[in-house]
This record gives C-alpha cells, structure tokens and sequence, in this order.
C-alpha cells in the first residue's frame, strides 16, 4: 500500500509519470538544479531514467527494479537519481537519446543514462532486466572510482559530438533556392521503393502511422496524378482504419502496430497521434469522398472529446496501454465473453471483426479487426446495407457499455502545448471539410483554453496541469501553435488568430533562430542551458519543428506580404533539399512544403455577405495549394485584402497567385475551374 510507503521528492511533481514513482525506495529527485548540485557536491555520477506515462516497458522496469527495495539502495547508494518525462522535457530527452546514439546503441524508453556531476553521459541504454541492471551499477560505481578519468574523457568526447550541428551530421549545407518539377518527381519515386504494396505503410514492423507520409502522397497524387501514390494513400489508410491499431468500437489509434499487419497495436493511445490522423483522414475524404474517411474522423474526434479532454477544454496527453496490470486488457474480448454480451448476434459478430474462440492476441482474447468494406461484407452475408451499418451501431453501443465497467487504462491528464495544437488543426480541418458546428465549437474553446492559460505575453509555456504551466515552452509548442491558429483563421476569418500566429513567429524569430545557420534551436535562449542545444531536423512520428516553421514562414509571407518570412522559408528548404529528394519519407513535410513552393501558392479572398458560407462551398473541391481570406465588412489589416470588394452586392471571390488576380466570380466551381488553370499554367521552368 502506498500509504505505507515513503514519499519521495516527485510527490510533489505535477507529471502523471514522475507520481507513477513517488513512491519508489528509489531516492528520486526531478530534473532541476537541486539533483544536479547534490551530484557536484558528494561527487557522484547521475542516473537520468527517461520515460513517459503510457510506456509499457517503464511501468515492467519500475516494477522489476525501482520498486524494489535491495536494488534501490545500491541506487540510492553509489548515484543522484533524476526522473524526467520525455514528454514534458522532450530537450532533455533529445540531448540524451542522441548521446546512446552516439554509444552505437538503440534507442527507446525507458532510457536510461548515466552522466558525470556535470551531466555530461558516458554509458547508457533502455530497459534492463533487473539482474542485469544491478550488475551495471555496481559495475559502474566501481568504474567510477577506479577510472574516473576515463569515463569523464569518454563524456567529453560525447558531449563534443553532441554539440556538433545536426546540419553537419546530415551533409546539409547552404544552397541556391530552386524547386524544379524533375527532383519533385524524383522525390515521389524515392519515396515509392519503401512502399509496402500488399500491407500499406512503409517497410516492415513495427508500423507508426505517419501521417505526414500520406498528406505528401496527396499532395504527390493532386500535382502529378501518379495513381500510385493514390492507391498506396488508400492501401494504407483503409488497412490502418480497418486493423488492430484503430479501436474499433469507440474510435482513435493507438501509438504504433507491432506486426506488418496493423493488427496488434502498442494499445496506448496519444493526443498527437488521433490530432494528426484526424487531419489527414478529413483531407483523405476531401479528396476522395471515401466513406470510410468520414467515419475515421467523426468516431476519432468522439473519443478525444469523451476521453482527453479537459472540464476547462484543453486535451490530455494520452492512455496507458495498460490495465489491471496487463496490455490491452480494456480493449479485447475472448469468445464467451462477446456471447454473453451479444447473444444471438455473436457469430455474425465475430465474422465482422474476426474474432476467434482460440483468439487473436494473448490469453485467448481477441482484438477486434476487419478485412471488408460494409458493402462486401453486407453482399457476403446477404443482408441490406442499411441492416448491416444498424447492426454495427448496435454491437458498438452494447461493447461500449461493458467497457465502461472496466477498469480504464492510466490517464495521463497533463495537457501540452503542442500535442494541443496538433488536435487543434485536426478540428479546425474536420470542420473545415465536414462543415460541423460542433467541431468549430471543440476549436475554439481548445484555442482559447490555450490563449488564456499556456500564453503569457508572446511566450508560450510547453506544460498546464492543476491551473499551473511551468515549463518554457519548445519549438514545437511555437511552431504547431502557429500553423493551428493560421488554420483557425482560414475556418473563421477571425484575424486574431492570424495576428497571434504572426506575434508568436516574431517570438520564435527573435529567440530561437540562429543567424548562422538558417535553422531554428528547439529551446528558447531565454530558458535553462543544457549541456547542448539541439536543432530538429527529421519529421518523424510528429513533423519537425524546423519544417512546420518553414511552413508558417511561407504562409505567413504570403499573408503578411513579409518578404523577410518567405526568403528565409526558402533557405530552410535550400538547406535540406538534397537530402529531401534521397529520403522523402524522413523528410515528409518539407516534402509538402516542396510542393507548396513547386507551384504558387494561390491566394483566394471571399469577400462579402457570409464569407463563411462560400468558403464551405469551395471545401467541397480539393486544392491543398492555397491560403483563405476572408471579409465581410471590407475592414481587414491584411494587404491581400485591399481594394478588394464585394461586386454587384454579390460575395465575390478573388483568385490570386504572386500578387496577380484573375476576374472576380461570384461562385465556387468558377473559382475552380481559375486554380485548376493556375495549376497547369504556372509551373516553375526547370533552372
């Protein structure tokens, strides 16, 4: 019993992950200048063990070791013992991810490293057995009496390479701007040979979603019309919708697939993920009008709102993948368990979602999956369509009821600037393509949920837990935040979204930038120095800081008319040009970026009575390649608006691209028809 048990310092701690460990023997302390000066002053090296709240192999190696009383104190004994969540200190986390790299070792979480008092790293690694993790500190500890030296020129050396620019280490250098038609085909074939034709995604397990592999392959699909790209989007999002890694009954995607298959999820679920997903599932059907899309979006954005989110309208961070001690126990059912639940309807059932009486996954239990479109399966069984889709409501409702007493997985209730803005974009699309009230309503309580507790002046706070924010925020927070409130403005025509997005990139501007190498740092020169000051570079299962910056820089530019913004967006892409066209699928969203610059960017200005309604109509056609203004009264302090009026009293559309309008017209098939013409007609020559 916890009662029973000493506290430790991260009981007063705000991170679910840090209390997850308040009560370890382990003599715990937070990241902070308190455990890095006991180290200096006892002369002891640090353990720095990394983890977040929804990781499956933390909570094993917190049971296996730290809770244990004989390996705690050898911990406790030879080391200072600093926790950190990688999700509120994802700096830290980076610097020490980067120097095991550097050790020739894998990495993942937990991770585990081991500093000198200067927090400089000479050994490392993830989860360890307990037999094996005893074995190595004590080892340590012997290492660092007797060879104290080495270890320290072994830091020193890491700490060189940690300080070494990721624009070296990735052959980036410095380059003419220029986007031409034959590398951005090059780009999609390099991007085609990882394809997995037969399964979806790209390679082999474990499988992430990606999402920004797939919102490039639209763009790739819409600007060349490949078929290719276009089946591997679909492949991949009907297999990843229909598969193990969507939950199938109450909506949302867990992290990652460990099979090829989509069908065993990591069941933990992550706010950034379902944010991202359901961007690119409402852009998907925006282009395709798949049925199954709409589908996605609508039941993912009903769990984020009935499990993430916040009395105050802020989202969570995420859901264990654990419960009663046991992976994926709240989500998967053995055989006579959905008998009693569905009764006669059972067998039909378990063919729609292959449940087995030898089960899918451990324990005999099944995790519910498909193979077949309703109208396959419906034609299959002979049964009218509209039955069938009643039926599956029906088992969904009656699933969800027995969920609901179970015991729930670990809520990790800490709300993230970034993670936040990501599901606020998600919204803002899904409103943007459905034309649904509530997800606006979900926006903007979100938008001004973060306004009012996570900004304070023009600097951004990355954590909010129990009315407080603590930690300064990281470009992520800025850069995510910025491209949200850049899309609120496009799905309201409120400008001061558009404003807060502009004061919040001359923040960034002002204290992340670096002169000499034409790249944002991921920390805010006003915060606390680590012993390396890191650059994000590759988009990974969340984009790059960097490119989403040289995202907003380009739109920004062009609302704006700040040619400051669009120069310096085109010296970004300059810089990792080569390396985008050899590895799209690590650099997808400066591949969507390189699109974007590949032809202009139009410019549509609506203008008039009920600009909102006009906008909605143009929704229903898919040009991923412009930006959205909009006026009512004719007052705006945008300069794409000037001199631009409503004619006839008719609200009236204005179709520009590099500050060139076409005629004025009056609705949105005659907009069209002017950027599908701007499209073909305007293509960079090759340089």
């Amino acid at each position: 019993m916890e009662e029973d048990k000493k506290a430790n310092r991260l009981l007063n701690e705000s991170s679910p992950y840090l209390l997850q460990h308040a009560y370890n023997p382990v003599d715990w302390y937070p990241w902070g200048e308190e455990a890095l000066q006991k180290a200096k002053q006892e002369d002891k090296p640090i353990i720095v063990s990394i983890g977040y709240a929804a990781c499956h192999w933390c909570h094993v190696m917190e049971h296996q070791s730290f809770e244990q009383e004989d390996i705690a104190k050898v911990m406790n004994e030879h080391f200072v013992c600093i926790k950190v969540d990688r999700e509120e200190r994802p700096d830290v986390d980076a610097v020490y991810m980067d120097a095991v790299h550097a050790m020739g070792l894998q990495g993942g979480w937990p991770l585990n490293v081991f500093l000198n008092p200067d927090a400089k790293p000479f050994y490392g690694g993830t989860y360890f057995p307990p037999q094996q993790w005893v074995g190595l500190l004590q080892n340590i500890a012997v290492a660092y009496q007797k060879n104290r030296e080495d270890l320290d020129e072994s830091a020193e050396q890491f700490v060189e390479h940690l300080n070494r620019s990721e624009l070296d280490k990735y052959g980036l250098r410095e380059s003419n701007f220029h986007v031409r038609e034959e590398d951005f085909k090059l780009m999609g074939y390099n991007f085609s040979t990882r394809f997995d034709k037969k399964l979806g995604g790209l390679g082999q397990a474990p499988k992430f979603p990606m999402p920004t592999n797939y919102l490039f392959l639209l763009r790739y699909h819409h600007h060349t019309s490949d078929q290719s790209a276009l089946n591997q989007l679909h492949l991949t999002l009907h297999e990843m919708a229909y598969g193990g890694i969507y939950d199938q009954v109450g909506g949302g995607f867990a992290r990652y697939s460990v099979d090829a298959e989509w069908l065993v999820p990591h069941f933990e679920k992550m706010l950034y993920d379902n944010g991202q997903l359901v961007s690119l599932y409402a852009e998907a059907y925006q282009a395709t009008r798949e049925t199954l899309y709409h589908e996605v979006v609508y039941e993912t954005i009903a769990f984020v709102e009935r499990e993430l989110m916040s009395p105050e309208g802020g989202f969570y961070s995420s859901l264990d993948a654990d419960s009663e001690g046991e992976e994926g126990k709240f989500y998967t059912f053995t055989k006579d368990e959905l008998q009693e639940i569905l009764g006669d309807e059972e067998p039909l059932f378990s063919k729609y979602y292959h449940a087995t009486a030898a089960g899918n996954f451990e324990h005999g239990r099944n995790i519910l999956h498909r193979r077949k479109s309703d109208e396959e399966f419906a034609q299959k069984h002979e049964l009218e369509l509209e039955v069938l889709q009643e039926m599956v409501q029906n088992w969904k409702r009656k699933i969800m009821e027995v969920r609901a007493t179970r015991i729930r997985p670990g809520l990790d209730d800490k709300i993230l600037t970034s993670w936040n803005a990501l599901m606020l974009k998600g919204l803002a699309d899904a409103y943007y393509v459905f034309g649904n009230e509530h997800f606006l309503e979900l926006a903007l309580r979100n938008a001004n949920f973060l306004l009012q507790n996570l900004k304070k002046g023009d600097k951004l706070f990355h954590n909010y837990k129990e009315e407080k924010a603590t930690i300064d925020g990281f470009l992520e927070d800025y850069s995510y935040l910025i491209r949200a409130f850049t899309r609120l403005y496009e799905v309201t025509f409120d400008e001061q979204w558009l404003q807060e997005a502009k004061r919040l990139t001359d923040y960034t501007l002002e204290n992340f930038f670096d002169e000499k190498e034409g790249m944002f740092f991921f920390t805010d020169q006003r915060s606390e120095k680590l012993i390396a000051r890191k650059k994000e570079i590759i988009d990974n299962v969340t984009p790059a800081s960097n490119s989403v910056m040289a995202s907003n820089l380009h739109f920004l530019g062009l609302y704006f008319d700040e040619e400051r913004y669009s120069t310096l967006s085109n010296d970004m892409l300059a810089r990792v040009k080569d390396l985008l066209i050899k590895e799209p699928s690590h650099l997808s969203n400066w591949a969507a970026l390189y699109y974007h610059k590949l032809t202009p960017t139009a410019e549509v200005a609506i203008v008039g009575e009920n600009p909102g309604k006009m906008r909605s109509e143009l929704s229903a056609f898919y040009h991923p390649n412009m930006l959205l203004l909009g006026s009512s009264d004719g007052q705006s302090n945008l300069a794409l608006l000037e001199d631009k009026l409503a004619i006839n009293n008719k609200t009236t559309i204005y179709v520009c691209y590099n500050k060139t309008c076409q005629l004025p017209v009056h609705d949105a098939a005659s907009a069209l028809e002017q950027l599908q013409g701007m499209q073909q007609n305007t293509k960079f020559p090759p340089l």
